[in-house]
Order: structure tokens, then sequence, then C-alpha cells
């Protein structure tokens, strides 16, 4: 301890030498000199643990350093900062709980655990009067997390959305820039190392999820069950969509909502047809982009890399400064894990999937026969829901051809219930695809 009984350092455990830690090692290590000038102290890691011993090695990590045992890590009583970087539920959450429990501040980038136990988490640092920090659970290197918990502390959100999954906006860019279709730009995704083996929690919407529900908890004062978030992904979308949406002056994106309608909270993830002039249409490939909206500051957008070791690792090492200038100056729980009192916070109910409303584009697959038009028009119309434009692709007597619709602001429900009257009858070939579009407040503004 320093004279003036300030910490001399700050002393770091790291469970996880896999991409992320190993950028968090190089990042420590690399940038020691300007880290210290910034915290004032130096920020040591003093132990690292892995299952796997040759990650280590290839690290350059004195022996002592490092243990393959989590628990000796969790057990030191010198150390002031517990980083979890192994991902998944168990024992990660036992991990957190234990440091939190000896009186140790946590930092971790594990988004699954925190949109499903988050609650306990926050709750176990309030409880034990320590800080927790996953700037990197969302955006990877956008500091997106410390501008809802601070920089934007001033302003009531009235909504957010964003782009928070990069290999799905990698696919979509693909597909929108070559013509590709899912399964092709797909592969392109697993050959560049952009997308797992398995990708069901990126292209299927549940990884975007994950990272809404962290989002507006802080957004909105509230805890969220990621369960209540709609979500759909993107391996339906079909290249001719794609493709018509870019006639249209439209880019799909996978976006991620949370708005305010009143009383009630959205949560939605779905493919997206957006303006093609809108900024966060023009975010390609692997990055990240997330549109707020404040009471005071109005629209703001972050975008930056969402993932990657680097990035990720600078979003983890940031943590470690904030929590290291709170632990030097005696300050820790100066802002509460959510950005809210912990006394303050309120549940807000989710408003229905089928009570949102939106713009949509809708593409049948309708025989090519007198009346058919007017036909489904009929339908629509006798559900409430007003037509903006129409296009048909082509003409073949008799066969089933595209026909494109792009509707006034409708409910989901009355969208619903007028397309399985559609595709129930005789004047349609296959289920009608339909892309909700964000971005105008009603169906003129794109070109037809």
């Amino acid at each position: 301890m320093s004279k003036k009984g300030q910490k001399d350092e700050i002393r770091v455990g790291l469970i996880g030498l896999g991409t992320v830690g190993g950028g968090v090692v190089r990042v420590l290590r690399d940038n020691a000199e300007v880290i210290r000038r910034r915290l004032g102290v130096p920020l040591r890691l003093v132990k690292a643990a892995d299952r796997d011993a040759s990650r280590a090695k290839a690290l350059g990590l004195p022996a002592e350093t490092f243990t393959t045992k989590a628990d000796e890590l969790l057990s030191d009583g010198s150390i002031d900062i517990v980083i979890e970087l192994i991902g998944g539920y168990d024992p990660a959450e036992r991990y957190l709980t234990e440091a939190m429990r000896g009186g140790k501040c946590v930092v971790t980038a594990n988004k699954a655990l925190l949109a499903t136990a988050g609650e306990r988490l926050f709750e176990a640092a309030d409880r034990h009067g320590v800080e927790i920090g996953f700037e990197a659970s969302v955006g990877g290197g956008i500091p997106i997390i410390r501008a809802l918990k601070e920089g934007l502390a001033a302003n009531r959100i009235e909504g957010l959305s964003g782009i928070i999954n990069g290999t799905s906006n990698y696919i979509l860019t693909q597909m929108t820039e070559s013509g590709a279709d899912f399964n092709e730009a797909l592969s392109q995704a697993q050959r560049a190392g952009y997308a797992e083996a398995d990708p069901t929690f990126d292209v299927d919407g549940i990884d975007s999820a994950h990272k809404l529900a962290i989002l507006a908890t802080l957004a909105f004062g509230t805890p969220v069950d990621v369960k209540e978030i709609y979500t759909e992904g993107i391996r339906s979308l079909d290249a001719a969509d794609i493709a018509y949406a870019r006639e249209l002056g439209y880019r799909v994106k996978l976006l991620a909502i949370a708005k305010m309608t009143g009383e009630l909270l959205e949560l939605r993830v779905h493919p997206t047809m957006v303006p093609s002039d809108e900024l966060i249409a023009e975010v390609e490939g692997v990055d990240n982009a997330i549109f707020i909206v404040g009471d005071a500051v109005g629209e703001t957008l972050f975008s930056g890399k969402g993932a990657g070791q680097l990035p990720t690792a600078s979003a983890v090492v940031s943590d470690l400064i904030d929590i290291g200038r709170n632990l030097v100056r005696g300050a820790v729980g100066r802002v509460a894990p959510t950005g809210y009192r912990p006394e303050s916070r309120r549940a807000l109910r989710v408003r229905p999937m089928a009570e949102i409303e939106s713009v949509y584009y809708l593409r049948f697959q309708a025989y090519d026969k007198p009346g058919v038009l007017s036909k489904i028009s009929g339908v629509l119309g006798r559900h409430g829901i007003s037509i903006a434009s129409v296009i048909q692709k082509s003409r073949a007597l008799g066969a089933a051809v595209p026909l494109i619709m792009r509707t006034h602001r409708a409910a989901e429900r009355q969208i619903r219930q007028a397309l399985a009257e559609i595709d129930a009858g005789q004047d349609v070939a296959g289920r009608t695809v339909l892309i909700r579009i964000e971005g105008e407040e009603d169906g003129d503004a794109a070109a037809a």
C-alpha cells in the first residue's frame, strides 16, 4: 500500500486463455505503460487458469503465473479482480459468484450467462460490495455498455436497435453483394473463420437476443427475461428477397430492437429491411452498430468491430481500468451494475409480438390468372391492411410468379391472420414471405 493508504497496484486473475483471454494477456503486456499512466498504478496479471497448459506456454506466461485449477485463483486473497472468459453457464456462474463472495470484483464477456443469470450476478455484486464489469459482452470493442450506464445517463432512452451479431451481418452482406444463397454465404463465413461449425446461436438470432436482453436492462432500468424476446433468425431468407429489397431501396439486416411504446416495452430480433440511405444499412461484414435514441441527446450511432480477439480484449481491459480506478480511490460501487440503483429499477411489461405495428414486405407466389390480385388485396383489406405498392415481377399465365407488396403500417396480428387465410387458399403456391420494414413511419417512403 502507498503512504496514503491507496493501492500500489491492481492485481488481476484470469480464468480462460482462449482467443479473448490470449488477447487480454497481450493488451495488458503491450500497453502496460499507457494503462499505468491512465490508472495511476500498475495493472498486473498475477495468475491465469486454464485446463490447457500449452496456451500459457504459447503466450509466454511465467510458470508461477499459471495454474490448471481455477479454485487456486479464486482462493488467492491478494487478487483484486477476477476475469471470467470461459463462456457457458456452469462453472462460469459459480466462479463469478465465488469470486464476489470472496470480496473480489469481477469482469466477464459472457453474454449468454448475463442474459439468463444477470439478475443473480448483479444482486451478488451489490450484496458483497464489489463491482461487475461486462463491457465486452455486447459489441466487442464498441463502448456501448459504458455509454448506456454513464454517457447517456441524463437521458430517458426511447429506443435502440442494432446489428449485434457479426456472423449474421457477414452472411447478409455476402447475400446482398454477390447474390449468394444462405447456405453458400454461411459456408463462406465458416471458411473465413467468422462462423462456428455449429452456427445455431448466430444465425437463429439467439446470440442477438442475449445481447438485446443486456442492452434493454441497461437502457430501460428493468429486469429482462430473454424468453420474452421475440426471436427470428436468417436461415429462411431467400436470395431473391435480398435482391428485391435492394431494388426497392432497402438492405436486409438482422436487427435487435427495443423500444418503449406507451408503458409497454417492445423486445424483438428478426430480419429487417432498412432504407439503404440509413447509416445502419451501410454497416457491412462482421462489424456491429447500435442506434440509440434518447430524449435529450436525440439520435446516436455506435459502430465498430463487434468481435475479434483484440477488440474484445480492449473492452475487457477497459473494465479492469474502470474498476481499478474505483479500487484505487476507494469508490467501489460508484456506478450500479445496471446504471440504475437497485431500489429504483422497475419491472416493465413486454408488448406481445401480435400487438407490434410495422410496415411489411410481402412476397406471394401468386398464380398468374385473372382476379388473383384482387382476391389477395381483398383479404388484406378485410383485415385492415392497406397496400402501399405492388410489383409483379414477371408473367407466366397459369403458373406461380412473384407478387411483391409493401404495406402501410399494420399490426402483426392483422398481418398473420390475413396471410394464414391467403396461404390456405388456392391463389398462391407455398407460404408467403414476410419481412418487417423499419425506419419509416409508413409505407410511402421507399422507392417503388
